[in-house]
């Protein structure tokens, strides 16, 4: 990262351009499928919090809130189609994040990579890249267009693609933990961690593939609680939240 991506004494934030990876299940309503529009403004008055500093913001959603593929894997499913219905949700949620955006606002694009012009611009990295320097929030769907890859890695590639100065997995937990916190009270969370400890670990953070993608290329993650107040500013602003891994 270069000087102008560090706190000043003006107050200006840490990054320039964050891509933020939200889980499907940040649109999902108390039931935990499917889209709720109430939530999804919550999403959108957050990311508008983050936008308000200047901060560029790109943003890949998963799809775990309308279709999980790993249950039709298990039940026989080829798995490059499993993985396709996959992309075509991240697709909708992105829709849906982008209408909620657009209604506080703030001028949205959605690209993704398995074409649907209808819907979407199809994704390509110099366009991305130029709607980002026109201060638009560009939502990434689609995944990477291609069958095995999850939204995670996704997300690193798209971040690497685009010029972002880190990526931000927003959950629900509030950082990354040596054990599942929710079965355990005893489980100890991590303020920094390295990529080999990430990996050898086993921690879930992000998939291997993606972990990988970012140590090869030095771009650091940031996991925190998307649901904590102000965490997405907090953290463009540099302040101490969730769990920073860097090599």
């Amino acid at each position: 990262m270069t000087d102008q991506n560090h706190v000043d004494n003006t107050g200006k934030p840490r990054y320039r351009r964050v891509l933020l990876k939200l889980g499907g299940e940040a649109l999902a309503g108390p039931q935990g499928f499917g889209i709720d529009p109430t939530r999804a403004e919550d999403v959108a008055r957050r990311i508008q919090q983050v936008r308000n500093l200047g901060v560029e913001v790109a943003i890949v959603i998963g799809a775990g809130n309308l279709w999980r593929g790993r249950a039709g894997i298990e039940r026989g499913m080829e798995r490059a189609t499993a993985d396709y219905m996959g992309m075509l949700g991240t697709v909708m949620n992105s829709m849906a994040l982008m209408d909620a955006l657009e209604r506080i606002g703030i001028v949205t694009r959605v690209m993704s990579a398995v074409e649907m012009r209808a819907v979407a611009e199809p994704y390509i990295q110099r366009r991305a890249i130029r709607h980002l320097e026109k201060e638009r929030v560009v939502i990434l769907g689609g995944g990477t267009g291609n069958p095995y890859f999850s939204t995670d890695t996704a997300a690193a590639l798209r971040a690497m693609e685009i010029g972002a100065d880190i990526v931000i997995k927003a959950t629900k937990v509030d950082g990354v933990y040596d054990r599942d916190p929710q079965g355990d009270p005893e489980a100890v969370r991590f303020d920094k961690l390295t990529y080999i400890d990430a990996l050898n670990r086993r921690l879930k953070v992000m998939d291997s593939t993606a972990i990988s993608l970012c140590m090869d290329n030095n771009l650091p993650i940031l996991v925190l609680d998307m649901w904590e107040k102000n965490s997405l500013v907090t953290a463009v602003s540099g302040g101490d939240i969730g769990t920073f891994i860097t090599g």
